[in-house]
């Protein structure tokens, strides 16, 4: 993908708002991601497959789909990196090291489980809509 080149006649000051910013809008975006991917579980997990769930699948869908797309590295990688942070982490500020460093590993396994609880709602409800 390509990169988002950042002015280099920027101030340092302005760097770090800049830098502050993407973390936040990094943030904000993860937590809606994951809040989906809450529902979608949780719904599943209730028996519940409807619009509302194909909407938040969709959301994580996308999200995991620019993931790979992207090298299986966050598209605002390079975004951090332009603006001088030495790793690229958008997630360093705003998450644990340890939790931001394993997401790939946690997600995996919730996005199986979903589409499991699912695909058991669909056959249960013999193949017809749920």
């Amino acid at each position: 993908m390509a990169e988002l080149k950042v002015p280099h006649g920027l101030r340092e000051a302005d760097r770090a708002s800049l830098l502050r910013a993407v973390k936040t809008i990094h943030t904000f975006a993860w937590f809606t991601i994951e809040a989906c991917m809450v529902y979608v579980l949780y719904a599943g997990a209730r028996g519940r497959t409807d619009r509302k769930v194909g909407l938040a699948a969709g959301v994580v869908a996308t999200e995991t789909l620019v993931f790979a797309a992207n090298g299986f590295h966050c598209p605002l990688t390079a975004v951090a990196k332009d603006l001088g942070d030495e790793t690229g982490s958008v997630t360093d500020i705003y998450l644990p090291r340890w939790f931001a460093r394993n997401l790939p590993g946690i997600h995996v396994p919730l996005i199986l489980a979903a589409v499991l609880l699912h695909w058991r709602n669909y056959r249960a409800a013999g193949g017809t809509k749920v």
